[in-house]
């Protein structure tokens, strides 16, 4: 069975985060481990407190998972603080997993900036150049091209600066719920677009977060980065084609659907 780590924040509720990660990872068919970055008291309405882990805590849990299962796969997703990404950087240069998903968590569906600009610099620096992929939405990917994205020309031209300035291939989500937008792909091979599946439902809590684990999965299992892509959003759509209607506010996805 292949495996994958997820270093990422809890989210008790079970939406998102980590517990959407590993739920991801099962119904994909991997092994899930997981590093935790923050606890999080949250829920479908909104985020209430965060409590986040010491670097040196961080740093130990990183070298339990490395120096026993070795993931296949390692997906990253929130974290705010610049040196717990720093510790993450290091720890990925020292180990040199093949397969890095970076989720650019940056800017709420709001539109509020989830992370200080320092983080962000510092994510930029030391996490980006050694991601196999990364995710952003439209927001995050305006912060890291800095340019408006407007159009399906912008997103392209977005794509392809991060991309060349990363050294990275980029999955730009063309809007904050996947189940109504196109995601295009840009990496060395070029670019691929996907049609996004339109489906009436407004539980998407968590959608990003299993879409990146998803794609982390099917790397993980051999596929090359378009098939895992394109698995990993039918994954989605399936999660949000079974209406799953939770909690008061944008609700989670029903990541066990196909059992």
């Amino acid at each position: 069975m292949k495996t994958v780590l997820t270093i990422a924040g809890s989210d008790c509720s079970g939406g998102a985060g980590i517990q959407a990660d590993i739920k991801t990872i099962c119904m994909n068919g991997g092994y899930a481990m997981s590093v935790i970055t923050a606890l999080t008291a949250q829920n479908t309405t909104g985020v209430s407190a965060i409590y986040e882990v010491t670097p040196e805590f961080l740093e130990a849990q990183l070298t339990a998972v490395f120096e026993d299962i070795f993931p296949d796969a390692v997906k990253i997703g929130m974290v705010s603080d610049e040196k717990l990404i720093k510790v993450i950087a290091d720890c990925l240069q020292k180990y040199k997993p093949r397969n890095i998903v970076l989720d650019p968590v940056m800017v709420a569906t709001s539109g509020a900036k989830l992370i200080k600009d320092k983080a962000i610099t510092t994510l930029t620096k030391y996490l980006m150049p050694l991601a196999t992929v990364i995710t952003p939405n439209i927001p995050e990917a305006e912060i890291l091209s800095d340019m408006k994205i407007e159009s399906k020309e912008d997103m392209e031209k977005a794509a392809k600066t991060v991309s060349e300035k990363y050294s990275c291939a980029v999955l730009l989500k063309g809007g904050h719920s996947l189940n109504d937008a196109n995601d295009l792909l840009y990496g060395k091979d070029g670019k691929e677009w996907f049609i996004g599946e339109r489906i009436d439902n407004k539980n998407t809590h968590g959608t990003g977060c299993t879409l990146s684990s998803a794609i982390a999965t099917n790397l993980a299992k051999g596929e090359s980065l378009k098939s895992a892509v394109e698995n990993a959003k039918q994954y989605i759509s399936g999660a949000l084609s079974a209406g799953l209607d939770l909690g008061h506010g944008s609700g989670p996805l029903m990541h066990n659907y196909n059992l």
